[in-house]
């Protein structure tokens, strides 16, 4: 039996918008990446210092960005139903939100050093954190806002022009850092600073850039999300408000739970924390394939169910997630079969410790082949349900499978019956396997309430 029309059409839907919403998910990743790369050229006590200060930003700013998120499926919703004054009003209230957000948070991020040394980071390390983030903290509204837009640009499936702005704010942030990191053109030589001022710089830049973008272009400038921009509707402010702080805190409760497992790591040793870092970041990477689409299934959903087009719905999310599957097994091919060339990418040919970091990361992407399933499975069931304005189930759901199984169970096995990062990463896969499980029975519930 072959496929029918719809579901074909589908695949084409969700691949035309899912594409540039994975590339950029990517692009994103690679500017942190690249950030790291350039300081560490600079010096490993600098870049251990921007490591420390952007892990205590990026926690405030996953949290901030649920609001972001809540646009997107409430600004799909609304152009299923052309309601252009819900467009504008949930885009602006997204924005408030995000500012009013950075600044209740801006004071933690600029007197971070005493908070971190309380988390028993190294004194002198905390205070260089602290001057990197009391320069960075000014770039945390203008991030929120760029995430709105974007939502706001996903929803109207106008993705590919955003996509090459966060191409081109990468090159400008790379560009920035060569000169301010290093003193290059006749500029001081800043380091850490400077690292923080590119950052800030093109956060400002690319915000500019997208602001303008929107109020020029003629087929967006009739939804004027700009239009009073200094009015709140309250009502809306609320709807945006409930819908995303759920989803900035099961952001948050999957990202502490990684960070968990690092901590617990490094108390097994340097050469397994090692091994873990470079065996995530790459999972992070097959990770963002899976973010894409779960957006798109975020806004085909949110459309289809403001048109009342349930076969439409339905073989949109069999598209979605056929789609997820496929990248999978592809993932899970590459980390079998390919490991040693994946972690040696990572490391120096003369490294000491080359040998043994790449024989345990093997071992750990072999287990992130079985997990790759339940990781991927989550993803795209969290953002199903946002499609569906369902967020604070699923947050407890995440936060028991992240926080009473995933973690304990990684300490048990990794620290208490001695299994060292494989049992950590056993445990990270049960936490993520029932994470899966009740999302999946809550997906079940929600798609059977429906009532058309």
């Amino acid at each position: 039996m072959f496929p029918s029309k719809n579901l074909i059409y589908q695949f084409k839907s969700t691949l035309s918008l899912g594409l540039p919403l994975i590339a950029m998910t990517l692009t994103q990743s690679v500017i942190h990446l690249i950030d790291t790369i350039m300081v560490g050229w600079y010096g490993v006590t600098e870049l251990a210092a921007a490591v420390l200060g952007t892990t205590f930003f990026f926690v405030f700013f996953i949290m901030g960005s649920g609001f972001a998120a809540a646009v997107m499926p409430l600004v799909s919703e609304a152009v299923a139903g052309g309601k252009e004054v819900v467009i504008r009003r949930v885009t602006r209230m997204g924005m408030w939100l995000s500012v009013l957000y950075a600044i209740s948070v801006i004071p933690i991020i600029f007197f971070s050093g005493k908070i971190l040394e309380f988390l028993g980071q190294d004194p002198e390390l905390s205070n260089m954190a602290q001057t990197y983030l009391r320069y960075v903290c000014v770039s945390m509204a203008p991030a929120l806002i760029i995430m709105v837009l974007r939502s706001y640009l996903s929803a109207l499936e106008r993705t590919t022009v955003f996509l090459w702005i966060i191409i081109s704010s990468l090159l400008l942030n790379t560009i920035l850092n060569w000169i301010l990191i290093f003193g290059n053109l006749g500029m001081p030589e800043l380091g850490l600073v400077g690292a923080a001022l590119a950052s800030a710089i093109t956060q400002i830049i690319t915000t500019l850039i997208l602001i303008i973008y929107i109020i020029k272009d003629k087929e967006l400038s009739k939804y004027a999300i700009f239009r009073r921009i200094y009015k709140i509707d309250w009502n809306v402010f609320g709807t945006v408000f409930n819908l995303g702080w759920p989803i900035g805190l099961t952001w948050l409760a999957e990202v502490l739970s990684f960070a968990g497992t690092a901590i617990i790591i490094g108390l097994i040793g340097t050469i397994p924390l090692a091994a873990h870092g470079i065996a995530l970041q790459i999972v992070s990477i097959s990770f963002m394939f899976h973010l894409g689409l779960s957006q798109a299934c975020t806004v085909k959903i949110s459309y289809y169910l403001e048109k009342k087009d349930i076969d439409s719905l339905g073989k949109g999310i069999i598209a979605a997630f056929l789609l997820s599957l496929m990248l999978v097994m592809l993932a899970v091919l590459i980390f079998l079969f390919l490991p040693e060339q994946i972690l040696g990418a990572f490391l120096a040919p003369d490294d000491p410790s080359r040998g043994l970091i790449i024989a345990l990361g093997t071992t750990l992407l072999m287990m992130a082949a079985i997990f790759q399933v339940f990781d991927s499975g989550q993803v795209m069931i969290l953002g199903s349900l946002r499609g569906f304005k369902d967020t604070k189930v699923p947050m407890l759901m995440a936060a028991f499978g992240y926080w009473v199984v995933g973690l304990p169970s990684s300490y048990y096995l990794g620290i208490y019956l001695d299994f060292g990062a494989p049992g950590v990463w056993v445990g990270l896969a049960l936490g993520l396997a029932v994470v899966c499980f009740l999302l999946s029975l809550r997906f079940k519930f929600i798609y059977t309430m429906l009532n058309f």
